[in-house]
């Protein structure tokens, strides 16, 4: 891999700045790209060189061909895509390996992969990582789903197949209310994300949410840096985290981390991420996804 002595950073305000700080105690140059309504944001005053995109404070950092035409201009050697916005984008990384530049993050495929969450779960059951029973396929037919949720068992879980933060995701405890909850996760899910698709687990009761950070190089290396755990959540979104886990004992965190260092190995991985599980009150575990970026809650660990 070439040497590193200049990085754009597709981003704004806390994780914009604390890339360039990063940048600087490395001796790395930073270019920042801003938008209008962030002329005078603390970041912009800190890089090394700034430019502007025209657009509002959301539409502008998703200007990737903007991004990497600045790169280009700037003799940027790599782009940090930070948290957001582009940094689950296989299409931008791809675009970023097409004209040259380094993309601070995880290979194109992977990305990919994680991002559609019934292809990683067949993918981890594949290499050996226990998951939640249900659908391997995206489902649109109420009546499909509500024939899969029997054979499963009731409580299930319906989730929107390409969304996340919580969205489109709806417990139903009985046949009775299946299609009412069908619905209101389908609509929500086009409301948020523009597709209706969702797929159907198993429901666990009373679960222990616990994601384990890795970092992977280009050369095989993948390490762990300990668990967090996000169980506390209101509408399944995380409101507070915790490291390490006060709930889990030994022989369960170990688990955790073999399973998320094995797996990472075996797909060779590169870059941060997050493998997010849950524990079962009988410690069994599940693989529920993984998010293929620098989470907002890294500061944790």
């Amino acid at each position: 891999m070439k040497k590193i002595s200049k990085i754009l950073v597709a981003n704004r305000g806390e994780i914009a700045l604390r890339i360039i700080r990063a940048c600087k105690e490395l001796s790395i140059k930073s270019v920042v790209v801003f938008s209008e309504v962030d002329v005078n944001g603390i970041w912009v005053a800190r890089a090394d060189e700034c430019y502007p995109i025209i657009g509002n404070a959301i539409d502008a950092y998703l200007k990737y061909d903007k991004i990497i035409d600045i790169a280009k201009k700037t003799k940027c050697d790599a782009i940090h895509p930070g948290y957001g916005f582009l940094s689950e984008s296989a299409e931008f990384a791809q675009a970023c390996a097409d004209n040259g530049i380094i993309f601070i993050g995880p290979k194109p495929e992977h990305i990919a992969l994680f991002g559609d969450k019934m292809a990683s779960k067949v993918a981890m059951k594949k290499i050996g990582v226990p998951v939640l029973e249900g659908t391997d396929t995206p489902l649109i037919n109420k009546d499909e789903g509500e024939k899969i949720a029997t054979e499963i068992g009731f409580p299930v879980i319906i989730k929107a197949a390409f969304g996340g933060g919580g969205r489109g995701m709806r417990i139903v405890r009985t046949a009775e209310e299946f299609s009412n909850m069908f619905d209101s996760a389908t609509n929500e899910a086009i409301k948020y994300f523009g597709k209706g698709e969702v797929f159907i687990e198993k429901y666990v009761e009373n679960p222990r949410h616990i994601e384990i950070q890795i970092v992977a190089d280009s050369y095989g290396n993948v390490v762990h840096l300990g668990e967090r755990d996000c169980s506390i959540q209101r509408r399944h979104q995380k409101v507070i985290e915790i490291s390490p886990s006060p709930l889990l004992n030994n022989a369960v965190r170990q688990k955790l981390a073999l399973l998320s260092v094995n797996a990472m190995m075996q797909l060779g991985y590169e870059s941060v991420g997050t493998v997010e599980f849950l524990v079962d009150e009988a410690d069994n575990i599940y693989f529920i996804e993984m998010n293929t970026r620098v989470q907002v809650e890294h500061p944790v660990t």
